[in-house]
Order: structure tokens, then C-alpha cells, then sequence
């Protein structure tokens, strides 16, 4: 096959259309007459006085869009929507924007906006979380006052930098939230509540996705205590922050059996398992002989590239001489180890150049959400003749892998 990088690019394109919300949604989340399906609960809504959706991540504006659609014309809901950028929200509903991967000023106003606009709920309300990945920085107001939105900055950047995984990142966010580990589900006022849910985080971990604000935390200070001495954290702490670890302050989350998640339900509306199989079709379309295997999500770069090519040697052998494509999603670990520009995606690709050189394979890594850490990039694709156009131009991949420059 020629112009692998392209039928790459265009197999993952496919795949992301594969689960646009209009085409995930309406098998998952319906409306007959006043009751509302969502999987296999249901809800009536004649009973509530209001319905209140509070939408925020990177999908926040689709997601608002597409369930205030489906109230229509019998229910009309008021909201707001926190996202990383302008996006068209319905009608009454108010936009925020904010930071993302690190929280700014916009986040704090937005925690804001959402505090207040819960407060007041009652048990005639129905509130609507809509959550999705990214969440964590778009909603943001430490648990301590003194923390400067500075220190929360650096605190952020140390987190996604220092090499732990995206489990361990949030439960040390939780613990300092106001608004995570389930502290805004405490804000509800006795409201019934629902969280739909899209994951970016590993299969079974739904707490961990934007930090859990709606659902009960189980994780503890004593996890975070132990995070932070596994990772070295403590000396490279803003100071404010490092008190609170040093005097061991951290306060607990709510935990499952609190009150706060009396009127509580949650569903997951997408996860990467989704992302999988429309990959996986779109491959088999492009005529690939294609396997599936997301074992190494959450694992460090270097073992999931070892793990991985070891699986995509075991396919070839399989597959009879016919075209071979390897499938994973998830998210790996990756250090930060210089000030160069890139992402995790980008430097499992460079990881991957000396494997695939000379060869007729194409590597492409890409975050379905079209980020990939400081980059303007969603990730890279490679193929054979990569490395040596580098090697050309006196490049040394190896060098740019070390300072996190791909």
C-alpha cells in the first residue's frame, strides 16, 4: 500500500466521525412523551418545577446542544456551558470560556458562575451535568482561599509533567478542589441529578473523568500523601500547596453513602472502547486486517511501545500476508523532560521512527480531542521514510525525545 500516512489520516477522521454526539446519542438518551431514557434508567419529568443543565469540558457545547434539543418543545431548560473555547450554546443558556490544559482566570469565574447558578435548587429541580474530558482545568476554585490562581498554575503544570498517570493527576486535583471528588454534587441542595458522562480516562475509572465533581471519591488524602512522595513532588510544590501536604491538612471527599448522592445518577454516554471500534471498522473498510488491543492505557510511553509493537509482529503473522492495522486508545505517561513543544501523542510516534524505518508501516498517534499537550498539533503521523528525511536534515530524534520536543 502507498501514501500510508494519508490512509492513516483518513481512518482516524473516520473514526472520529464515528462518534460524533448526533450519532452516539439518540440509541443512549431519548425522550418519549415526559419520560426520559437514558441507557437503561428512565426518568419522568413532569414532577420538576425546572431543569437545570450545567455543561463543561471539551465537549460541553455539543453535549448541551444536543440534550436541551431534546427537551424541545415540552421542556425548556436554562444552563450554563464552560468550554475552552467560543462555541454555539442554545438558547438562554450562558457560555463560559476558560483554560485548558492549566486552569486561568476564567476557570475560577466559571466554578463561580456554576456555584451560583445551583444555588437555589430543590428538590423540584432536575440538574443536568453534562461532563466531559478536560473538565479539570475548565473548573477550577482551590479548597483553600490563599491558593493563588499562580500557585494553582504551576501546581497544574507540575502534575501533567511529573510522569504520573491520569488516575493518580486526579485524585491529588480532587483533594484540592472545591468543586471536584464530588464537592459540587454537595451543592446541589437536594435536586435530582444526572451526570452524562464522555470518558477519556481507562475503562471502569469514572470518577476519575474531570476530576469526579458529581460522583462519590474513592480515593483518599492518604493516596495523595503517597502520590506525592512516589512522584517527588513535595520540594517542587508551590509553597501554599506544600503546606497543606507538609501539616498533612488535606480534607476527605465526599465518599459513596454521602447524602450528596441521595437523588444521584450517572451514565456514560462514550468512553475510548467507542472511539475502538469505529477505528477498528474504519480500518477493516480501508481493507486492514485489523485487531483491537487497549491493554497498555494508562501504561508509561516506553512500555506500551515495546508492548505494542510486539502485538502489531503477532497480527502480521496472523493475518496471512493481508494488510495489517493494531488499533489502541487510551492515554499514556509521559514525563516532561525539557521546554520543547509537543504532547504524549507526538512522542510516542518519534518514539517509534527507528522501528517502522525503511519499512511500508505508518505510525499515527493523535487525542481525539484534537490536543496534544503544548502543541497547536492533535498529534503526528510517521511512516518508513520519516526518520531517514530527518537524519537528512541533521536531526536527531532522539535528542528531541529528551528535551519533550516532538
Amino acid at each position: 500500500m502507498k501514501d500510508l500516512k494519508q490512509i492513516a489520516r483518513r481512518i482516524f477522521l473516520t473514526a472520529l466521525a464515528g462518534v460524533e454526539l448526533d450519532r452516539l446519542l439518540p440509541p443512549k438518551v431519548c425522550r418519549e412523551g415526559s419520560t426520559l431514557r437514558i441507557g437503561p434508567h428512565q426518568q419522568k419529568l413532569d414532577g420538576f418545577g425546572e431543569i437545570r443543565i450545567i455543561a463543561f469540558g471539551k465537549a460541553a457545547a455539543p453535549m448541551a446542544r444536543a440534550v436541551a434539543d431534546l427537551l424541545l418543545p415540552d421542556y425548556r431548560a436554562t444552563g450554563v456551558v464552560v468550554a475552552p473555547a467560543a462555541a454555539p450554546v442554545p438558547a438562554g443558556f450562558r457560555l463560559l470560556t476558560a483554560g485548558h490544559p492549566i486552569p486561568n482566570q476564567g476557570s475560577l469565574d466559571a466554578a463561580r458562575a456554576v456555584e451560583e447558578f445551583l444555588a437555589g435548587a430543590s428538590a423540584s429541580t432536575l440538574v443536568m451535568f453534562l461532563i466531559s474530558g478536560g473538565g479539570s482545568a475548565l473548573l477550577e476554585r482551590p479548597i483553600v482561599s490563599s491558593i493563588s490562581l499562580a500557585e494553582l498554575q504551576a501546581w497544574n503544570a507540575l502534575l501533567v509533567g511529573c510522569g504520573a498517570t491520569i488516575e493518580e493527576i486526579n485524585v491529588l486535583r480532587k483533594h484540592l478542589s472545591a468543586v471536584k471528588g464530588g464537592r459540587l454534587a454537595s451543592l446541589g441542595g437536594g435536586a435530582t441529578q444526572w451526570t452524562l458522562l464522555v470518558s477519556d480516562v481507562p475503562e471502569g475509572r469514572t470518577s476519575t473523568i474531570a476530576s469526579g465533581p458529581t460522583l462519590p471519591d474513592p480515593s483518599t488524602v492518604a493516596d495523595c500523601y503517597r502520590i506525592a512522595e512516589r512522584y517527588r513532588l513535595l520540594e517542587r510544590m508551590p509553597g501554599t500547596i506544600r503546606k497543606l501536604f507538609t501539616e498533612k491538612q488535606l480534607e476527605e471527599t465526599p465518599k459513596p453513602g454521602d447524602a450528596a448522592f441521595k437523588q444521584s445518577r450517572h451514565f456514560v454516554l462514550a468512553s475510548s472502547r467507542d472511539l475502538a471500534h469505529s477505528a477498528h471498522r474504519a480500518a477493516e473498510a480501508a481493507g486492514f486486517c485489523t485487531d483491537v488491543d487497549n491493554g497498555c492505557d494508562d501504561w508509561p510511553l516506553e512500555k506500551a511501545a515495546d508492548y505494542l509493537w510486539e502485538r502489531f509482529g503477532e497480527c502480521r503473522k496472523l493475518c496471512g500476508g493481508r494488510p495489517v492495522g493494531l488499533v489502541s486508545t487510551g492515554e499514556l505517561t509521559c514525563p516532561v523532560t525539557g521546554p520543547g513543544v509537543g504532547g504524549r501523542n507526538q512522542a510516542f510516534v518519534l518514539r517509534m521512527l527507528e522501528r517502522i524505518a525503511d519499512r511500508s508501516i505508518a505510525v499515527l498517534s493523535a487525542g481525539s480531542d484534537g490536543v496534544d499537550g503544548n502543541s497547536p498539533a492533535a498529534g503526528a503521523v510517521a511512516d518508513g521514510t520519516s526518520l531517514g528525511r530527518a537524519r537528512a536534515l541533521a536531526l536527531d530524534p532522539a535528542a528531541y525525545f529528551a528535551r519533550s520536543d516532538s
